[in-house]
């Protein structure tokens, strides 16, 4: 807080000279050619584009190796570039290398690294600054917990079990500007995944020299629109404009200044006072703030969803699972229960997915599951008589506890009733047992989410295939899972497209899971501020920012 007092004080301080100099020199007119260095220094000071944003917390690290997750990305996916970079539009598109040549089986990539991308220290960014960060990450001893996200390249998993070796790692600089990838399998998604902070590259030369050059600012090195000029830890952290990037005419600002504000209240007063141009919604507001004008609401890729133990009476019967999925009113949900602006779930995978066509996934896949109850009422019926039930036997629902998650379960519970005629019994538990019990399938249903490691809509889909340490349903359907590895390696993105929307519509058939809502991005943004972009993949980009 005393750094915000303290550039308050200068900038009032700034105002004062500026309104002294102005009274001294009332009346006078002074020829453009006669204006001082000083005055030209004034006049650089106050169009100066400075951002101020919250990160909420300490960044985990600044290693793009192990900060594997939002307070760390933020950051991270500014200050450092991959291979390839997420564009306005959420399309992996080339970055720190121009030109990516792929083999027509699918599994070589060779990426020609651009002539003019440069280290935040000058050094040129090399092929194998790209070998050196990967084999970090992958290194058993550096415990990445984005490692697994690397397991298609071969022999990468071998070496991060600790069963091969970094020879075996199929990269390699082939030349200094060159770069190749070898694949275990063709993986349309492998672009998509290597814009994610764990695959940027690492300055071996600095690295080597010092293996802490992550920890502070003066001797931290980037490659991004950006670097990192100060760190106060656990204060604050800034950034000013990379003058070595190799776009840097597409960076309009001249720094960023991060805060470290725990507090959702607090930030949302440092933004109505103007120490923030950008804040999240506090929850008790939200009702009143979702018509303001100043904020944004934009999609995140991930869902809220209930899971069924397919494995438990009754919903060993598909059409149970059905009637209760029909008897859930999303709509209902979003708009009384969770009233954050969020889209009721029509299928498992959520919006913010382009395909080859240009078009949403989930527009294209359309409405795949939704109130009716009338059929969820039928279908029940049916289930019970091709069980021979003739009372359905007790349905126990467990979610963590949590007011968000109590509220819902609540609702299903109401609905449940009201629709089916159902006695639903509630059951919650602290997150931490929670999580254990219901990978030992000890719920017959339970509450679960998923937010995208990656964008592509295979990450979710493919969390339940026979065996997945993600399914926890006890499904298994082997057309399903021929399914998921016939998208693996598919080459044809149009055929692969639409084989991913046969995989959702199956999903949503067979019903091991009913989603609720997907998440999405509530944020204020002062309304002179543009051109951040939000990736439903989670983090943020400040390549296109701009402050008036």
């Amino acid at each position: 807080m005393k750094k915000w007092l303290s550039l308050f004080a200068l900038a009032f301080l700034a105002l004062v000279l500026s309104a002294c100099t102005a009274n001294k020199n009332a009346g006078e007119e002074k020829p453009a050619e006669t204006t001082t260095e000083e005055e030209n220094e004034e006049v650089e000071v106050a169009t100066e584009k400075v951002l101020y944003l919250n990160n909420g917390n300490e960044p985990t690290s600044f290693d793009p190796s192990v900060g594997f997750d939002a307070v760390s990305w933020n950051a991270l996916n500014n200050v450092m570039e991959g291979l390839v970079r997420l564009s306005k539009d959420h399309i992996a598109e080339p970055a720190t290398a121009e030109k990516v040549d792929v083999s027509e089986d699918g599994l070589t990539y060779t990426f020609t690294i651009r002539e003019d991308a440069k280290w935040s220290n000058g050094d040129p960014v090399l092929a194998s600054d790209f070998v050196y960060g990967w084999l970090h990450m992958l290194n058993p001893e550096t415990a990445s917990p984005a490692a697994f996200l690397a397991y298609f390249i071969e022999g990468a998993e071998a070496y991060n079990n600790g069963e091969g070796t970094a020879d075996a790692v199929a990269i390699k600089a082939l030349e200094e500007k060159v770069f190749e990838v070898k694949l275990n399998a063709p993986t349309e998604a492998f672009l998509n995944i290597i814009t994610n902070p764990s695959f940027f590259p690492v300055n071996e030369k600095v690295a080597t020299e010092n293996p802490t050059w992550f920890t502070e600012a003066d001797t931290f090195v980037g490659n991004g629109p950006f670097k990192l000029a100060s760190w106060e830890h656990d204060v604050s952290f800034s950034f000013a404009k990379n003058e070595n990037y190799w776009d840097a005419g597409s960076v309009k600002l001249d720094k960023v200044e991060w805060a470290m504000v725990d507090d959702s209240n607090t930030e949302y007063q440092m933004y109505e006072t103007g120490e923030l141009d950008v804040s999240g919604v506090p929850s008790e507001l939200a009702d009143q703030l979702m018509s303001d004008p100043e904020l944004k609401n934009e999609d995140q890729a991930g869902l809220y969803f209930y899971r069924f133990n397919v494995s438990q009476e009754p919903f060993t019967n598909k059409k149970i699972r059905q009637a209760f999925g029909l008897a859930v009113n999303q709509q209902e949900i979003v708009e009384f229960v969770t009233k954050n602006g969020e889209k009721p779930a029509e299928g498992f995978v959520p919006y913010g997915f382009i395909g080859p066509d240009g078009k949403e996934f989930r527009e294209t896949a359309g409405k795949l599951t939704g109130f009716d109850a009338e059929k969820a009422k039928t279908l029940l019926a049916e289930g019970m008589a091709e069980e021979g039930y003739t009372a359905l036997p007790e349905v126990v629902l467990t979610y963590s506890t949590s007011d968000v998650h109590k509220k819902i379960a609540e609702a299903l519970q109401s609905k449940f009733k009201e629709v089916l005629g159902v006695d639903v019994k509630l059951q919650n538990v602290e997150a931490s047992v929670f999580a254990a019990e219901q990978k030992e399938f000890k719920y017959q249903l339970s509450r679960s989410s998923f937010l995208f490691d990656y964008a592509d809509p295979v990450n979710a889909l493919e969390s339940f295939i026979t065996g997945s340490s993600m399914n926890r349903t006890t499904w298994s359907n082997p057309e399903y899972d021929k399914l998921i590895t016939d998208i693996k390696n598919e080459t044809d993105e149009a055929k692969r497209w639409e084989m991913l929307i046969q995989a959702d519509a199956m999903l949503m058939e067979e019903m091991p899971v009913f989603p609720v809502h997907y998440y999405n991005q509530v944020t204020l943004e002062k309304s002179n501020v543009s051109g951040i972009v939000r990736h439903p993949v989670g983090y943020m980009d400040l390549k296109w920012a701009d402050k008036e």
